[in-house]
């Protein structure tokens, strides 16, 4: 079970938050045992250094070890200097009180880094899936874990395009995991759609991430957090990785989900410098998509972004943003493109239909970045010069259709239903 608190309407106080650390990480836990806590990299909003102080004081004075790993998925890995500014640990608190603590990237990118765990079988995936999918589906994970007695978990929670909701497992699968689990379960989320998956508690994918959670055979809490910026901290559930994600999920459908009476024509989202990629920047897509009328275009603004993807930009300027139809369609022509990639692809491009081979999405994506309208093309988006759009004549224009939302990509918007 677990022990929190939370409210949409009010934000704890770091003694609060303290406090439920506490009575939620039972002493035996954790005493004279060697501890690794997995967390976010710079992609999540949520108060970091506070947490991590918090962790120091009440688990470090007594843990054989404590140490932490940024739980990448597949994003880039962070040097030392930047995953200390991530926690907000100084220099001389790095020389001292965190002198003895290792602090890990998750290699995603290199093949020493996993254990192969277990499999998923085709019945599994099939029933898992809804039918969706039938194989038999490895199960790697990054191997580091098994050097330490407790896996803690400590990442917030918000609405998310892959699995319904961000957190609880999702920070071991895929956040260490790797290899063809992890491409597996990004491509059953594409299928089942972004609209079909984002904000939903229970979806296909998390039932196979709780699936693969079975194979871990090793101790794992879970500290799951709702946060409206870094500061600010709705709630804090403390337990085991099932009932604090559970609650965290219900409190994030109170404060990350927006509904509007009508769609838009027009939805202009200001992407935040934390995602620095295309890759990341999608989340503005993601987030949006459903507020904007059939038709409509969602306008990614975006001037800090100069690339699609450090890691996979070469296989998107190969195939480009389309609709999963399109993919599935033609299935033998992507047979050497990670599922992932393709389904990053079509939550970027949001849904649609295939008409006589021709791809019909339901909205226009267009991108204000500092990519060249000869990229944005290539890679099958629309184009604005981030340059001729003032972003003040977007704002209060509601009454005439077009829809402005700073700081875009975790909160959720989508329209009443009558």
């Amino acid at each position: 079970m677990f022990i929190g608190s939370g409210s949409a309407r009010s934000v704890l106080n770091d003694s609060e938050i303290r406090k439920i650390v506490q009575l939620g990480t039972p002493l035996e836990l954790y005493r004279d045992k060697r501890v690794l806590v997995l967390t976010p990299d710079t992609t999540r909003t949520c108060p970091l250094p506070l947490m991590i102080s918090i962790l120091q004081e009440v688990i470090g004075t007594q843990a054989n070890k404590l140490d932490f790993m940024v739980a990448l998925g597949t994003h880039q890995p962070l040097g030392e200097e930047r995953i200390l500014a991530l926690y907000g640990i100084s220099p001389e608190a790095r020389r001292t009180v965190f002198a003895e603590t290792q602090f890990y990237n998750h290699r995603w990118d290199q093949d020493e880094t996993f254990r192969r765990i277990g499999y998923l079988s085709e019945k599994e995936t099939a029933e898992l899936s809804g039918g969706r999918l039938r194989e038999k589906v490895p199960v790697d994970i990054n191997k580091t874990i098994f050097d330490y007695d407790l896996v803690l978990i400590l990442g917030p929670v918000f609405p998310h395009e892959v699995v319904g909701y961000s957190g609880g497992a999702k920070y071991l699968f895929p956040g260490i995991s790797g290899g063809e689990f992890l491409h597996f379960f990004h491509w059953l989320g594409a299928v089942v759609t972004c609209p079909g998956t984002i904000g939903i508690k229970h979806t296909p994918v998390r039932e196979v991430i709780n699936r693969a959670m079975m194979l871990v055979d090793l101790p794992v809490h879970c500290i799951s957090m709702v946060v409206k910026s870094h500061e600010e901290l709705y709630g804090i559930y403390v337990g085991d990785y099932l009932h604090s994600w559970e609650a965290a999920a219900d409190l994030s459908e109170q404060i990350h989900v927006v509904f509007k009476d009508k769609p838009f024509d027009t939805v202009l989202g200001i992407c935040p410098e934390m995602y620095h990629e295309l890759w990341t920047g999608g989340k503005v897509m993601y987030k949006l998509e459903q507020v904007v009328a059939p038709g409509g275009r969602l306008i990614i603004y975006a001037p800090h972004i100069t690339e699609v993807s450090k890691t996979w930009g070469a296989y998107m300027d190969k195939i480009g943003y389309h609709i999963v139809d399109y993919f599935l369609s033609q299935p033998d022509k992507f047979t050497d493109i990670p599922r992932g990639v393709l389904a990053h692809a079509t939550h970027v491009r949001g849904i649609g239909r295939m008409e006589n081979g021709l791809e019909k999405p339901r909205i226009k994506v267009i991108l204000a970045s500092s990519l060249s309208e000869e990229e944005c093309r290539k890679i099958n988006l629309g184009y604005m010069d981030y340059r001729s759009i003032d972003v003040d004549d977007y704002k209060d224009r509601e009454s005439e259709g077009i829809l402005f939302v700073d700081h875009a990509g975790e909160i959720l918007h989508r329209v009443k239903q009558s």
